[in-house]
């Protein structure tokens, strides 16, 4: 995009769009932000997460990154904004859901099965993050669908292990949810621990909440985090 058509973007916005929402704005800046949601989003440009949901100004708490990957929170994976925003997003917001967002056609997931840029490091160690959802199968079209949950549930297996999070689950006053996007049918596949797979959100009977103690799909089979 040239720069000067970005530049006229940004007048539109200020001249045709914020208008329609200057009251709802001014509203956030008085009374603060109070969003009902934690979003953790691959970085793709073509996943929306407010298209998916509908939501409007202040209603999201995005995080986004590659392959939309959870660090652990003892910090072995060094200093990560993610696992900050997390931290945030319950502790100081008091966020009632948190979501998992990965999606089709994945770049992240494609790299591990295949090899980063030689100056690509800190790619390749953070692709470590979802090398325990690769399959010992050549990654075809499936095997590549299948990472794509599966390293969905490992991020929230992994956010069971901070302990706000926890906590949170257990009393039953936060929510998890595991979605898969795809993205050329425009439907995204809610995790259905009973069946233990993902469901379409359109013929699903509920939102997909992960109840605790946690229960996740590995290869079909419904296992317990702990």
């Amino acid at each position: 995009m040239p720069d000067d058509e970005l530049l006229q973007r940004l007048q539109h916005f200020h001249h045709n769009a914020f208008p329609q929402y200057r009251e709802q704005f001014q509203a956030l800046v008085d009374q603060g932000q109070h969003p009902t949601t934690l979003f953790i989003g691959c970085s793709d440009s073509r996943l929306l997460p407010y298209l998916l949901t509908g939501a409007g100004p202040g209603e999201l708490f995005l995080v986004r990154n590659v392959g939309a990957f959870v660090p652990p929170y003892d910090g072995s994976h060094g200093h990560h904004g993610t696992a900050a925003a997390i931290e945030f997003a319950v502790l100081s917001l008091a966020v009632q859901r948190i979501v998992v967002c990965g999606h089709s056609h994945c770049g992240a997931i494609k790299a591990l099965y295949g090899e980063t840029p030689p100056e690509a490091q800190n790619l390749h160690r953070w692709l470590d993050l979802g090398r325990d959802a690769v399959l010992p199968l050549p990654p075809g079209a499936d095997v590549l669908r299948r990472t794509e949950q599966r390293a969905v549930v490992l991020q929230l297996e992994r956010l069971m292990d901070y302990p706000m999070v926890r906590r949170r689950a257990q009393q039953g006053s936060l929510a998890l949810h595991g979605w898969h996007y795809v993205i050329e049918d425009g439907e995204v596949h809610v995790l259905d621990v009973q069946s233990g797979s993902f469901i379409a959100a359109s013929c699903a009977q509920h939102s997909g909440a992960v109840p605790y103690p946690p229960y996740v799909e590995h290869d079909g089979q419904v296992l317990a985090v702990d």
